[in-house]
């Protein structure tokens, strides 16, 4: 039986599905995918099974990647972190309209998301099964959509045209904050200097005593160069300065 904050984010995720489909785009954006509708069971599978309870801590990533959330309908959801250490499967449909560079082949896909596969892994590595993990954290995405342009570059939401911007910013706000509201998480932790930003302007907004602590550490991707250089062993130094995890116990 889904529990009861389990179900709000499945109701917070359907109206941030039909809302997102609303929007409209214009070039360079060419293709729009929305996993949370394509990839609908997948996704709320993962809530599901994994947003039951109070979480210390939200880990928000900035909107779906090609090879992770685009093919599963879970945050940085590369394959093999999905299929095998979260238990997640289901059917995944397709687009209303596809980039032939970018196509959507849900769990069969064989590329591996970077990104997904260093978040996850270093959580595998700290906590070992996946319902540990879940049992005081959550992953979840600020944004649903998957922006591409003609050839299939990736236009991330910050990148979007103003009037695009704002009314997409809206809903990914409030959606934001029904996951808060339904989780009460003691931190949440921007994954990237962009979702960090929306997060700790969301507390600003909030009241001088927002019910959470906003913090941010590295993203993953293999675009940052930090990354690159041991992202597990940074990320996991950041929250642990920022007095998100704990000190390491000795050896």
């Amino acid at each position: 039986m889904t529990d009861q904050r389990a179900a709000a984010l499945i109701a917070a995720s359907r109206t941030l599905a039909s809302q997102g489909e609303a929007l409209r785009f214009a070039a360079p954006t060419a293709w729009v995918y929305n996993p949370l509708v394509y990839a609908q069971e997948p996704a709320e599978s993962y809530l599901a099974r994994y947003g039951r309870g109070r979480k210390r801590v939200l880990f928000v990533g900035m909107n779906p990647g090609p090879w992770g959330m685009a093919q599963t309908g879970v945050p940085f959801g590369e394959i093999a972190a999905v299929r095998d250490w979260m238990g997640i499967a289901g059917r995944v449909e397709s687009p209303a309209t596809i980039c032939p560079a970018k196509p959507v082949s849900g769990f069969a896909c064989p590329r591996s998301e970077v990104s997904g596969r260093r978040l996850w892994g270093l959580m595998q590595e700290r906590f070992g099964e996946a319902p540990v993990f879940f049992a005081g954290h959550f992953v979840t995405n600020y944004c649903p959509l998957m922006f591409l342009e003609a050839r299939g570059a990736n236009r991330t939401p910050d990148k979007l045209h103003r009037h695009e911007r704002e009314p997409l910013f809206e809903i990914c706000d409030a959606h934001l904050q029904a996951v808060i509201a339904a989780l009460e998480p003691e931190y949440v932790v921007g994954v990237g200097k962009f979702t960090e930003g929306r997060i700790r302007a969301l507390a600003a907004a909030a009241s001088r005593n927002p019910t959470f602590k906003a913090a941010g550490i590295l993203h993953p991707s293999p675009a940052n160069p930090r990354a690159n250089r041991g992202w597990a062993e940074l990320a996991a130094a950041q929250l642990t300065d920022l007095g998100v995890w704990p000190e390491p116990a000795p050896a």
